[in-house]
């Protein structure tokens, strides 16, 4: 399994549209970033925090989160989310991520991911395996 330390960090970005709203996602029914997109965005600064740690055969899959949505985001403003790994526990990852509209955090988000042999994992499911 892959070595990723803790400490390892990375910001990822999004442009908040509408497709990304509590209105588009089923969340609500507000025209502001939904929970659900905003969750997306921090997995994805969690994914590539580790993404040059891990072998080729390996992968991560999320398996728990606890999200603290604080503050509304309208359509147009871009929110950019803060991954910091400050875990590593035989092959499960623990993560807390910041997200800020602005310099202002606007959530909170502790997040879970687990190593996984890529192969055995699509194996397991039937799914076709990565090449």
């Amino acid at each position: 399994m892959g070595r990723c330390d803790p400490g390892l960090k990375c910001t990822h970005e999004l442009e908040v549209g509408d497709e990304h709203t509590a209105a588009a996602l089923g969340s609500g029914d507000v025209p502001v970033l939904g929970t659900p997109a905003l969750l997306m965005l921090a997995e994805r600064a969690c994914v590539a925090a580790i993404a040059e740690d891990l072998p080729m055969d390996e992968t991560s899959v999320g398996t728990w989160a606890e999200v603290e949505h604080l503050q509304a985001t309208p359509v147009g403003r871009t929110v950019c989310a803060r991954a910091t790994l400050i875990g590593h526990h035989g092959r499960r990852l623990e993560f807390n991520v910041v997200v800020e509209d602005a310099g202002e955090t606007i959530a909170r988000v502790r997040h879970r991911r687990v190593l996984v042999d890529r192969n055995r994992f699509l194996q397991k499911l039937g799914a076709p395996q990565a090449t």
